[in-house]
């Protein structure tokens, strides 16, 4: 455990406390899903954009049940949580102008990008711990191979969703004017 303004904080959240706190010292807020907030579905569903926040996002991202919900969503970059059930996807997209990560908490994936969905130079099996980076401008999808629940958190540069975006099924992701499937 490391201190930061009298605030003890697990390695792993160490350096998201920082950065949320612009490396300053000073404390960000702390949350965790089952304090002070409604819990929806086994993970909270509040973006805590634009404020200070650290996280414990391995927790946050495992007890995730809802296909996407934005959990922090600031001037230049996004944090969003997804649940892929088996079989599931993300569903093929291509994001111009915004990098993105993608951290496999739990379960097996197939991840396939490229320059375009006819142009897929990468395929790649990914699983707990994996991380995956998509350049902006490549065509990409996740697909769950594995037999549970995919548990993955995403940071995109600048935020692609809305803030408070909230999808609890893909299905509700595809029929979301605001989400865009390229």
């Amino acid at each position: 455990m490391r201190a930061i303004a009298n605030i003890s904080w697990p390695p792993h959240t160490l350096l998201l406390a920082l950065t949320m706190a612009g490396c300053s010292g000073a404390a960000p807020h702390a949350a965790t899903p089952s304090h002070g907030h409604a819990v929806v579905a086994g993970a909270e569903a509040r973006d805590f954009g634009t404020q200070p926040w650290a996280i414990d996002i391995e927790e946050d991202t495992l007890h995730n049940d809802h296909f996407r919900v934005a959990r922090w969503t600031g001037s230049f970059l996004q944090m969003t949580l997804m649940s892929i059930d088996v079989g599931g996807e993300i569903g093929g997209e291509q994001h111009d102008d915004i990098d993105q990560f993608i951290r496999i908490e739990a379960g097996k994936a197939r991840v396939i990008m490229g320059k375009g969905p006819q142009n897929l130079s990468f395929d790649q099996e990914v699983e707990d711990d994996w991380a995956v980076f998509i350049p902006a401008g490549y065509w990409h999808n996740v697909m769950n191979i594995g037999d549970v629940p995919l548990k993955i958190y995403s940071i995109y540069g600048p935020g692609e969703h809305p803030r408070g975006t909230l999808h609890e099924t893909f299905e509700d992701s595809a029929n979301d004017p605001h989400h865009h499937h390229h």
